[in-house]
């Protein structure tokens, strides 16, 4: 027999029956939003609360009701219900046309109170991981969102956490404290962990096709997650307990790290010896099994590689012990975007310009390629770090309207005058600082600007060309 943490669930072929919906119960009325949650409606169909409404949870959400499924969507923050209802989001696989339809649905919610998690059948928590500047993970989204699931938890409930977490968080945040409430987990509630892995520049195949990692406190726990995570993913990897599928979400992040350090430190030393690191790194990735192949950049941002390996560090530093590769690749990783700022510092210093008295772009704001989401970006960092030396910064990236850059609000602008003749073109940037670019998109103009910092090391254009 196959031991179940090896075993290999293919969705589709397996837990067929349905989660029960409690009918016949009055509709709940959401207080954000006025719309109607009604038990009595879509018998046979249960009613699933996604808390967390970030990169994560809303294309979870929007996945989840196109299966069929009622949901309820919760989210904190009235901005970001806000943003849902104005179509100013960052969408995995998901058409902004599809939300809008979902939004005129009976059968689809948003609200801002977390109560709301008493009238689902199921509840899926997606809430965000954060870090401090000092690397201290923030638990208190993911402390107020479990603490309420567990409140308002009923017999016959099904819970999965998936949000990057300690390891030891499921049972310290859910499982013990419904034990409090007389619940006990795999007989009147079931919980499991199953860390996401959601792209957010993926399509809607790639987006749900994919393994999904689940660690479940009992045999009848793991059914349940099973069937809730069925429209999220092609198949499921089952793992021992909730405590492995915590830690697989930090290995995997930590692998991330160290690699992209290394990509960081290969890049260095092409440089100094005129070598090109793209073309290094793809020619070592020829050798195939063994080999996995992580390109030099301005800084790894998002959610996941700067942020996740520091719970791992955290929790081992409480128990005296510490894991220095790790700590020394998050460390290089975070000084990425510092180390573009001092490299534009000594360009414009070395062109006998002072940089109060220097127009600087920034070409790039998003954290990667394909989405408009600025999480950790590092060209925030680069953006203030310039600010504060005295230069005047701008940014260009066509899917982020806006950047908030030490409470200062900043405007993407046009260097292109073929569309827009009436600001700044490309000539009047002393240096034009490449993050990132957006797929599809027209960027001829960068041959016309004084002096390219290419931190892609795929930019070969501007008058002046330089690498990172």
């Amino acid at each position: 027999m196959t031991p179940p943490f090896l075993l290999e669930v293919p969705v589709d072929d397996q837990l067929d029956e349905t989660i029960h919906a409690r009918l016949g119960e009055p509709p709940h009325e959401t207080a954000a939003t006025g719309a109607r949650i009604t038990r009595g409606a879509g018998a046979g169909r249960a009613l699933v609360a996604v808390v967390g409404l970030n990169h994560v949870g809303l294309p979870s959400a929007v996945a989840l009701r196109a299966a069929g499924l009622r949901v309820v969507a919760i989210d904190s923050s009235a901005n970001r219900l806000d943003d849902i209802r104005a179509g100013r989001v960052e969408l995995a696989g998901v058409a902004r046309a599809e939300l809008r339809g979902l939004l005129d649905c009976d059968e689809f919610a948003l609200t801002d109170e977390l109560e709301a998690v008493a009238e689902a059948d199921a509840v899926l928590i997606c809430v965000p991981s954060t870090v401090d500047a000092q690397g201290r993970p923030g638990h208190e989204a993911l402390t107020r969102a479990c603490a309420a699931a567990v409140s308002y938890a009923h017999v016959g409930q099904t819970i999965v956490l998936t949000s990057a977490t300690y390891v030891g968080s499921t049972r310290e945040l859910l499982v013990e404290p419904l034990r409090e409430r007389g619940l006990r987990a795999g007989e009147d509630v079931f919980v499991a962990f199953s860390p996401e892995r959601f792209d957010p520049a993926a399509g809607r195949r790639e987006l749900l096709g994919g393994t999904r990692v689940v660690g479940a406190v009992t045999e009848t726990c793991f059914a349940h997650a099973a069937e809730l995570l069925q429209p999220l993913c092609g198949q499921l990897h089952r793992v021992s307990s909730p405590a492995a599928a915590e830690m697989v979400r930090l290995y995997e992040s930590g692998f991330r790290a160290v690699n992209v350090a290394l990509a960081y430190e290969m890049a260095d030393a092409c440089r100094l010896h005129a070598l090109d690191p793209v073309e290094v790194t793809d020619a070592a990735a020829t050798k195939g099994a063994g080999f996995l192949a992580h390109y030099p950049s301005a800084g790894a941002g998002g959610h996941c590689v700067g942020v996740d390996p520091h719970y791992m560090l955290h929790s081992l530093r409480e128990r005296g012990q510490t894991a220095g590769l790790t700590e020394r690749a998050l460390q290089i990783v975070a000084a990425r975007p510092r180390r573009v700022a001092m490299r534009a510092h000594e360009l414009l210093l070395r062109s006998g310009r002072q940089l109060r008295d220097v127009r600087v772009l920034v070409v790039g704001a998003a954290y990667k390629p394909g989405v408009a989401d600025c999480a950790n970006a590092p060209a925030v960092q680069i953006i203030a770090r310039l600010m504060a030396e005295g230069a005047r910064v701008d940014f260009h990236d066509p899917l982020v309207p806006m950047l908030r850059v030490d409470g200062e609000e900043l405007h993407s602008i046009d260097p292109d005058p073929r569309r827009d003749a009436s600001g700044f073109g490309p000539e009047d940037y002393e240096l034009a600082i490449v993050v990132g670019v957006q797929p599809g998109y027209d960027y001829g103009w960068l041959r016309r600007c004084p002096q390219v910092l290419d931190c892609t090391y795929r930019q070969r254009t501007g008058r002046r060309h330089f690498l990172l």
